[in-house]
Parts: C-alpha cells; sequence; structure tokens
C-alpha cells in the first residue's frame, strides 16, 4: 500500500534519518504530515486527501480535533505522536490517535506503515496528551513538589524510587538529564487545555523554563 511523506518544518518524532522515511514512497496511497506544521500543512490541502487510504498528522499535545471537524470527519484521518522525553531520543512508541468515526481500514492502514519500519504503535482516543504524557507527568510533578517540601533529597527520592518500583532512573535525575523546562512546556500546555491541578507544572519546572529563556537570551545578544 506505501505512503508519503509531507514534512511541514522540523519534527520531534523523527528529528534524525530513519526507515520510516526509507520506507515511504512518492506514489504510496497515505499520506504522512510530519513537523511541527503539520497540522497547517494538511488544513491548506485538505481537498486533496480525500482519496487517500489514511492520512496521519503529527501532534504536540494538541487533539486531533483541532485540524479535523470532531463530529463528522474526515474518516480517513489520524494523528500520531512518538514518544520522546525532552531532550532525549525519540522511543519505538508511536502513539496513533483515532476519533469515534475513524474507519477501521484507515486505522489499520496507518499501524501498519508504522509498524513497518519498526515501530511500536498503540492506540487511543482523542485527548491532550494522550496517554503517556496524561500518565506520566502528574507523577512527576508530583516527585518535584515533594522535593519542594522537604521529604526528603533529590538523590534518596530517586533512590527510593528506582531500589523500590525498579525504575531505572529516578524521577528528578531524569527530568534534569532531559531538560526539566521541556517538563514544564508540556505539563503547562496540559494544565491549560484540562484545567487539572495535577498537571499544573511544579515550581522547579517553572524556575528551569524561565532560567532556560534567559540563558537562551543571553546568548542571543
Amino acid at each position: 500500500m506505501g505512503y508519503q511523506i509531507i514534512q511541514a518544518d522540523a519534527s520531534r518524532s523523527f528529528p534524525d534519518p530513519h526507515a520510516f522515511f526509507d520506507n515511504a514512497s512518492k506514489d504510496g496511497a497515505g499520506l504522512i504530515f510530519i513537523g511541527q506544521e503539520a497540522g497547517a500543512a494538511f488544513e491548506e490541502s485538505m481537498d486533496q486527501t480525500a482519496d487517500a487510504s489514511f492520512v496521519a498528522i503529527e501532534l504536540g499535545t494538541e487533539c486531533l480535533g483541532v485540524h479535523i471537524d470532531q463530529d463528522y470527519g474526515p474518516e480517513n484521518v489520524v494523528g500520531f505522536a512518538r514518544f520522546r522525553l525532552g531532550d532525549d531520543a525519540p522511543t519505538k512508541l508511536v502513539e496513533l490517535v483515532r476519533m469515534p468515526f475513524t474507519t477501521e481500514k484507515a486505522l489499520a492502514a496507518a499501524r501498519a506503515c508504522f509498524e513497518s519500519a519498526g515501530l511500536v504503535v498503540s492506540v487511543c482516543g482523542d485527548f491532550p496528551g494522550r496517554i503517556l504524557d496524561r500518565l506520566i507527568r502528574p507523577y512527576y510533578n508530583a516527585a518535584l513538589r515533594r522535593l519542594d517540601e522537604g521529604l526528603a533529597s533529590a538523590n534518596d527520592m530517586d533512590l527510593t524510587l528506582r531500589l523500590g518500583l525498579g525504575y531505572p532512573d529516578g524521577p528528578i535525575a531524569l527530568l534534569n538529564r532531559t531538560g526539566l523546562h521541556h517538563h514544564y512546556e508540556v505539563t503547562q500546555d496540559l494544565f491549560e487545555q484540562l484545567g487539572q491541578e495535577p498537571y499544573a507544572p511544579a515550581r522547579r519546572a517553572r524556575n528551569a523554563w524561565i532560567k532556560h529563556n534567559q540563558e537562551n537570551d543571553d546568548a542571543a545578544t
């Protein structure tokens, strides 16, 4: 069946060469819009996508419903994002977003294209942040708040969670390594969309974001 890739600015899901690009072809029946402007690129060419076997739009934390009619379709459009934590390389996981009216045929075709490139696909409904960010961001915020409260040192909290739960990294070390300012950006966005207190950015994350921006401003002057 195959697929075409329409690049619209830099992609967070695919920042580097990948088999996913090697498998694409100019005459593929599926269309995949990737990059930070993927949604806008799709909206500009929506009239030309009706006959595609499927259309996949790379998402940030926003809902797929931002780019298509939330009640009526089109039925061949899905959203996707390859999970990536901060500055770490993207993982193999692709979260595939379906709407209630998405056809099984389109969903299966999109899944097959990602899996053919060695990626692992999970399917979810159209919610801000999808599955992983909805689950892990409150956990990271809770760890940061307990650190602020003086429950334990960062090292002791990380050690306890690594040994007690078998995690390879503790939450504080993981966020510091991958960029605490990135955590702020995601949680702030989710908090604005959902209005739920567990997603409100922790103080340390906000401070890291302010410091990061100040350093960038200093470097630019």
